[in-house]
């Protein structure tokens, strides 16, 4: 018992509706990269907040260095030494990268010796230091409104660390990275259990398992089904067992039907808030049965084109057709209207209204069209068996079914209700923007057919995604944008992606 410093024996959650942990032991050795490997909505985030304190189990029991333990609230985990980075980060936007490090424990002096402040530069002073000691550079004075990301997990890390944390919860903590990122993170992952940090991650990416992990647990739909030592066992097994059935890890394709143009823009140009053109005289068409992918690291102006099209944001310059009618002066309604759907990239903020019950966000399209209203009449029997119909149909998991709030559910089953949602439109172009970003990797192949379905339909697709792989096995055509031009548009099966990743870091040349 005295090889593991976490133990968590028979534990079982319940929420209303549903049975999240169920009779659910695990044990963490020190110094070990320890990986939750699950689908979303299996019950790790779950598990991860028993441990630190954020729920308490309905049964089973909780050991730390082999005395056993009762966390009431996060405050008590921290005692123990325990940190975790959630996937949606804690912290206050308009403080300092210092000032919400060290909020809760600020470094306190005395003005002449009476009077308490907040000794805020030692705590920039010790956040320097303990940045650079961990290869996690950051500038303390900075505020958090300013920075990308990748920064502000930097800073959520950092929180752990400056309180002395030696087990260390990581949840998905790659769903908001780019590739370089990942692996950036992946290293200060190792670095830290070379420095004797015991590390849980969270995740449902089994090639950053397979890199980072020493053992896995794999949790399905509440359950424990396998403890495995990462380095013996195949990724296909690790997925079968994830899902509860065979993986395809790629997409079956057919060779693609073209049609009529749908989508065609023309001398796009976007500025940003300080008039800086960050989409520069960009041109392209998408066909009926056509999926146009545009690859680029993240930032190069992939965002304000898909906006532009939707109606997000107006264009600096040029026309956005679809089906051959200008819709560029026409509002988001009439666009959708016109047969347009968009999957955008950030789900909580753009996507969906977090404190709307999952059938009011799945009849946002619907909801004042007849037979859902009548004379501006809503008619709830309608919108609830509908909703019902494509939460069955897409499997969006929730505890209360059609009236589970929004912000209760795992980003994943988010994700899907905003797919579902703009899938069922039957539109004539659908923009996907990073559509499996969070899900995992049953959600991504599902996800993947429904694609590749709408192209089998003769629907024009934008598929915009920082996933490589992603972009490689779906594309028919690909432009890849660098600093807001397209250097290349070429078929896809013309290209490698060898040959992508380097007009994506802006080489032009042979």
């Amino acid at each position: 018992m005295e090889d593991y410093i976490v133990e968590m024996r028979n534990i079982t959650k319940r929420f209303p509706g549903i049975v999240a942990n169920d009779d659910v032991t695990i044990q963490v050795k020190r110094s070990e990269v320890f990986a939750l490997l699950g689908e979303n909505g299996a019950g790790k985030s779950t598990l991860m907040s028993i441990l630190f304190g954020l729920y308490e189990p309905d049964k089973g029991e909780i050991y730390i260095r082999g005395n056993k333990v009762r966390f009431r609230s996060s405050n008590d985990a921290t005692a123990h030494n325990i940190g975790m980075v959630h996937q949606h980060f804690k912290l206050v936007d308009n403080y300092t990268v210092a000032e919400n490090i060290v909020l809760g424990i600020e470094p306190m002096n005395r003005a002449l010796g009476i009077l308490p402040y907040v000794d805020i530069k030692t705590a920039n002073r010790e956040i320097s230091l303990l940045s650079q000691k961990y290869g996690l550079e950051v500038n303390p004075t900075d505020k958090i409104e300013d920075l990308p990301v990748s920064v502000r997990q930097r800073v959520e890390i950092l929180k752990m660390l400056y309180r002395e944390a030696d087990i260390l919860i990581f949840d998905e903590p790659t769903a908001v990275l780019t590739p370089q990122e990942i692996e950036f993170l992946l290293k200060i992952i190792d670095e830290m259990r070379k420095s004797g940090k015991t590390i849980i991650l969270i995740t449902h990416k089994i090639e950053e398992i397979k890199k980072i992990a020493d053992r896995c647990a794999i949790l399905h739909r509440g359950k424990l089904v396998a403890v495995l030592d990462v380095e013996s066992t195949s990724s296909q097994d690790m997925a079968n067992m994830m899902v509860g059935r065979m993986v395809e890890f790629a997409a079956v394709k057919q060779p693609p039907r073209y049609r009529e143009t749908v989508l065609e823009v023309e001398h796009l140009s976007v500025r940003n808030a300080n008039k800086f053109e960050v989409v520069k005289d960009v041109s392209f068409k998408i066909r009926g049965g056509e999926i146009f992918a545009i690859a680029g690291v993240a930032g190069n102006g992939q965002g304000e084109i898909a906006d532009a099209i939707t109606g997000m944001i107006q264009p600096h310059s040029g026309t956005i057709k679809l089906c051959g009618k200008d819709i560029s002066g026409l509002s988001i309604r009439q666009r959708v209207e016109a047969g347009l759907s968009y999957i955008p990239e950030d789900r909580q903020g753009t996507g969906l209204f977090l404190d709307f019950n999952l059938d009011q966000n799945l009849c946002l399209r619907k909801y004042y069209k007849k037979p859902f209203a009548n004379q501006h009449i809503l008619n709830f029997s309608e919108l609830e068996s509908y909703a019902g119909i494509l939460i069955d149909k897409y499997d969006i998991r929730s505890a209360q079914g059609i009236k589970t709030s929004l912000r209760s559910m795992s980003g994943g089953n988010q994700q899907k209700a905003i797919i579902a949602r703009e899938i069922e439109e039957h539109a004539k172009l659908i923009i996907f923007v990073q559509p499996t970003r969070g899900l995992d990797i049953g959600a991504i192949e599902y996800i993947h057919k429904q694609i590749l379905a709408e192209r089998e339909k003769g629907v024009a697709i934008l598929l915009i995604s920082l996933e490589l792989d992603e972009i490689m096995n779906l594309a028919d055509t690909i432009g890849v944008l660098y600093n807001g031009e397209f250097l290349k548009i070429a078929d896809a099966s013309t290209m490698t992606s060898h040959d992508v990743g380097r007009y994506m870091m802006g080489v032009k040349g042979q």
